[in-house]
């Protein structure tokens, strides 16, 4: 394979994806830079000259992870149906997660424990669970949820977070036992979140 002769943005993207896919597949150690650089068919100066070091590469793949997250969000339509909204945006999650299950544990995980997001990587993540607060806070004063916006998008985050993690493994069976494992788990939160069932 040909190597680039210039550092472009196809290379940077290309360069995320299978740093994503070496670490989902092989885990952290395997990820360096000149394992990285044979992957991609490229040189290791490349990754060097795009991202600084591995960790400069780290942090731009856990930033990609939520850029191509936020462009989901964003692309949604706003409708008259709350709630519809609310379920549009857990299937944004899921449809991320199975686009992007390379880049899903750095995102969500910590396999490299000496790897913390600086604070404007942590502000563009929380933008995101910033849409499920505020998608809840539609729920809640359209009299169809009840309870703290924030403390229900906790709750929220951490079904889509499972169930995503089990499909991801591959533990929810083929994609039509897993619409139906998603389907229920839902229903089954919406109901115990609605008014008449929490004042009960």
């Amino acid at each position: 394979m040909a190597r680039p002769r210039t550092h472009d943005d196809k290379l940077r993207l290309r360069l995320l994806d299978e740093g994503g896919r070496l670490l989902a597949e092989e885990g952290p150690a395997a990820l360096t830079v000149r394992r990285l650089a044979e992957r991609a068919g490229t040189s290791a100066s490349a990754v060097y000259s795009l991202f600084g070091d591995k960790w400069g590469l780290v942090e731009e793949m856990f930033r990609e992870g939520f850029r191509r997250f936020a462009e989901r969000i964003a692309a949604l339509e706003r409708t008259d149906d709350p709630l519809a909204d609310l379920t549009a945006l857990g299937a944004a999650f899921r449809a991320n997660a199975r686009a992007n299950p390379h880049l899903y544990d750095l995102m969500f995980g910590q396999p490299f424990p000496q790897f913390l997001p600086g604070d404007e990587d942590r502000v563009m993540a929380m933008g995101t669970f910033g849409s499920l607060v505020e998608a809840l806070g539609r729920c809640v004063d359209a009299g169809l949820l009840s309870g703290d916006p924030l403390s229900l998008a906790t709750i929220f985050f951490s079904l889509v977070h499972g169930l995503t993690s089990l499909e991801l493994l591959g533990w929810l069976g083929p994609p039509e036992q897993a619409d139906a494992a998603w389907e229920r788990a839902e229903m089954a939160m919406f109901r115990g979140l609605m008014p008449s069932t929490a004042e009960g």
